[in-house]
């Protein structure tokens, strides 16, 4: 506990330029590699902002790990994200890494078992259609548990509105 405010004049600058140079470097991967490196949409999109947030915490405050080390493990992680990008437009690669969304809600109906296999309550999607203003299970069409996390509502108040196929085409039923 006796060190916790206490530092060397190097020691903070290191940090300062530890932080200076990797900032740069995520700033510039970013912008050559795309935005697609801190989205959300798959396990493998998700790994990648934990190493990514990993190995800047460990470049700014491990004296073990210099600057450069830090950015070559950026360019690495970054570069494999775009190489996952790229392959997954193979459908084998692609259930190799994704996830795939599941239906909770079919219409008014509760698939009990897919919110088993999601490990979802009903009470949290309870919650989350009363986050989408639903009011009356007759309003809902779907609930996806998305490759995210996410649970997205797709509901309507108009009664002759259907829900198109396209939208769950890709979508696991059970």
């Amino acid at each position: 506990m006796e060190k916790w405010f206490i530092t060397t004049p190097k020691a903070a600058l290191a940090i300062v330029l530890s932080c200076v140079g990797i900032y740069v470097a995520v700033i510039l991967f970013t912008r050559i590699f795309g935005k697609r490196s801190f989205s959300k949409m798959s396990s493998f999109d998700f790994a990648m902002t934990v190493a990514v947030g990993s190995i800047i915490a460990t470049t700014i405050l491990s004296s073990s790990v210099s600057i450069l080390e830090g950015i070559i493990g950026l360019f690495t992680v970054y570069l494999l994200q775009l190489t996952a990008a790229y392959f997954r437009k193979y459908k084998f690669f692609q259930n190799l890494i994704d996830n795939e969304p599941l239906l909770l809600m079919d219409g008014k109906t509760i698939l009990f078992d897919n919110l088993k296999k999601a490990r979802v309550t009903e009470g949290d999607l309870r919650s989350k259609l009363r986050e989408a203003n639903v009011l009356n299970l007759s309003q809902v069409r779907a609930v996806v548990f998305e490759t995210t996390g996410d649970m997205v509502v797709l509901h309507t108040t108009d009664n002759n509105m259907d829900l198109e196929e396209w939208l769950l085409s890709d979508v696991k039923l059970n």
